[in-house]
């Protein structure tokens, strides 16, 4: 289907995984609903796989555009080990085309000296521990991409008790995802809008495949997941789409699941539209939570109601935050509220980490 040609392969290219020969010659990568059908030299749309020497090959193994150490609330998640660092990294690339997207010198990167940072899948669960990271997220671009890579990781992770988390839009085909998902310890997934008009012309890929995943996560896994819609005024934000979508939410994945609702600023190729409200995101907040969704946050905005957890029994505040930074935290030694003793949904440990909002970019050596 979509398709770069460059006949510079990269010689430190490795052995992708899902795709398949077809009678014409081409071999058709079968990751993800775009299925692009390589000749000699050329990439996909993502423009990390592609076709060397009659095989597909991941062009980013162990390669990085940067590795960082982040509160686990940027990712974000808001139930996964509250105030707990997270050690962060991306390669390049992105196999959707996203007109709005926050990353884009990451994801639309086609640059390979970009991937200046490199570290085989041990070192970087060795360093996680190292510095004390609760879990390591494959982030800033989307991890379905460079799979191979996140998955070896996450092995490389759980073998030493650190945790894995995914950031994605959740676009893939289902043999991958099975596999992907089953690496995870969380995951969450961009649901950008709910039309799939939205999707083709805003994304340049579809809704329906983001939906089978989302259902899938939540029902065949044991993968923890939070979702985030990013609301494009005048795009994805009227009453009528956000009413729909979190009546899905609620119907097909159930109101334990939070959602975040966060703010867009005009960037890369969407440069037209003003920045998002905050009484937009407390506007789609009110109407989920009319919906019958339990936790609803607002992201990209100073808004600390919107960033607070309650007990849906009692309504006692259990995590106030401010930002990505944890004020009071009154959840017992169990996950469960201390006033009346419902748990809440996600994965706690006996206490909240205390990293805060500070960010630290690191250079990871040796591989």
């Amino acid at each position: 289907m979509n398709a770069e040609v460059n006949a510079t392969v990269q010689t430190n290219s490795y052995p992708a995984r899902w795709w398949h020969r077809l009678e014409d010659g081409r071999l058709q990568c079968d990751l993800c609903p775009r299925e692009c059908r390589l000749h000699e030299g050329q990439r996909g749309l993502c423009f990390v796989r592609a076709r060397e020497h009659d095989a597909m090959v991941l062009t980013t193994y162990g390669r990085s555009s940067g590795f960082c150490i982040d509160p686990i609330e940027k990712k974000p998640l808001n139930h996964f080990y509250p105030g707990s660092s997270v050690f962060s990294f991306g390669t390049a690339g992105c196999n959707l085309a996203c007109k709005f997207c926050q990353n884009w010198d990451i994801s639309k990167s086609r640059e390979m000296d970009r991937l200046q940072d490199a570290a085989s899948p041990e070192r970087i669960a060795e360093v996680a521990l190292e510095t004390g990271c609760r879990s390591v997220a494959f982030t800033y671009n989307d991890p379905v991409i460079f799979a191979e890579y996140a998955m070896d990781t996450a092995d490389a992770c759980h073998a030493v008790g650190v945790k894995t988390v995914a950031v994605t839009a959740g676009y893939l085909h289902d043999q991958p995802r099975r596999e992907f998902f089953a690496k995870m310890d969380a995951a969450n997934v961009d649901l950008k809008g709910f039309t799939d008009d939205f999707y083709v012309h805003q994304t340049g890929s579809h809704l329906a495949p983001v939906l089978d995943t989302l259902q899938y996560v939540r029902h065949e896994t044991g993968c923890w997941l939070e979702i985030t819609t990013l609301l494009i005024p005048g795009l994805n934000d009227s009453d009528a789409e956000l009413d729909a979508m979190t009546r899905w939410i609620a119907e097909h994945l159930g109101g334990e699941v939070p959602l975040h609702f966060t703010a867009f600023h005009p960037d890369y190729k969407l440069t037209d539209r003003e920045r998002t409200p905050a009484a937009t995101l407390q506007r789609a907040r009110r109407i989920a939570l009319a919906n019958g969704l339990r936790h609803v946050y607002t992201g990209n905005v100073h808004d600390r109601t919107g960033g607070t957890t309650t007990c849906t029994h009692c309504g006692e505040v259990l995590i106030e935050r401010d930002w990505h930074q944890i004020l009071s935290y009154r959840l017992d030694t169990e996950g469960a509220c201390p006033q009346c003793g419902t748990h809440l949904a996600g994965r706690y440990g006996t206490e909240a980490g205390s990293f805060g909002r500070q960010r630290i970019p690191l250079r990871v050596t040796g591989i």
